[in-house]
């Protein structure tokens, strides 16, 4: 009878059990009167859901769950307010697959990388891995602290300016800040990034790479809202998010390089 390679149950096993948690999380999901996700979202996000554990385990999968819940969470506060003033999220704040990407597609190539690259035998393999690492836990740092910011922003912002003017606007208006949102917005991709340390995932000045790279992110994402989003009708929500993370997820790679190659 032939015999499975330890090498080859290695690599499948935590695929298996990938597909087999988040099908269990899907069908609880599905079941929940207060849903999260869209039915086509949580399809989407089942998926993510396997890459995420296949790649880089529970841990990785861990920092997805925090954004999510708390992403989520932070979409409902002042809901019954936002809903009046049209400035709520759509579906009451139910993620669909365009949200479920748009957030987390550049967190899931990082991890797709860092998942390839760990299989290279070179001298750089380690410095690279990490760096990949790193740009996913700042990927979903800065969408963690764009979603806070612009929803506490929405919800408590007294003052609201556009970042290219700083000419007070209203609450809600594509490239507005306000002071309550930024502080919220660093406290969440502050929180988020501390948890990736906890999770042994990141070193502890990477938490202050995450912080500086997503309030970089998220700022030039209002500045890409008030002066791009309006002109350009392909430039959605969804492409600026996209867009918002890959800032991020850059800039922190590069201040790492520069902290540790001194290049």
């Amino acid at each position: 009878m032939p015999t499975i390679s330890p090498a080859l149950l290695d690599t499948f096993m935590p695929w298996a059990f990938a597909i087999g948690i988040n099908s269990i999380l899907f069908g609880i999901a599905w079941f929940v009167p207060k849903k999260l996700l869209t039915p086509a979202g949580l399809l989407h996000a089942w998926i993510l859901g396997i890459i995420l554990w296949g790649t880089l385990g529970w841990r990785g999968y861990l920092v997805m769950l925090f954004y999510f819940l708390v992403g989520s969470a932070a979409t409902r506060i002042g809901m019954a307010e936002k809903e009046a003033a049209g400035i709520a999220e759509k579906r009451s704040g139910a993620r669909g697959p365009e949200n479920v990407w748009g957030s987390a597609l550049v967190a899931a190539l990082c991890a797709l990388a860092a998942y390839s690259f760990a299989t290279f035998p070179s001298t750089w393999t380690p410095l690279i891995v990490s760096l990949l690492v790193l740009g996913y836990v700042a990927s979903m740092s800065t969408k963690l602290s764009d979603t806070c910011a612009s929803e506490v922003g929405k919800a408590y912002g007294k003052r609201t300016f556009l970042i290219t003017t700083l000419q007070p606007v209203a609450r809600g208006t594509e490239g507005a800040v306000s002071l309550e949102g930024t502080l919220a917005g660093i406290l969440a991709s502050a929180a988020i990034a501390s948890l990736a340390w906890g999770l042994d995932l990141i070193s502890p000045i990477d938490i202050g790479i995450c912080v500086v790279a997503a309030f970089v992110a998220t700022n030039l994402e209002s500045v890409i809202g008030a002066t791009l989003q309006s002109r350009f009708s392909w430039l959605t929500n969804e492409i600026v998010n996209v867009l918002n993370t890959l800032i991020g997820a850059v800039v922190a790679i590069l201040i790492a390089l520069l902290i540790r190659v001194g290049v």
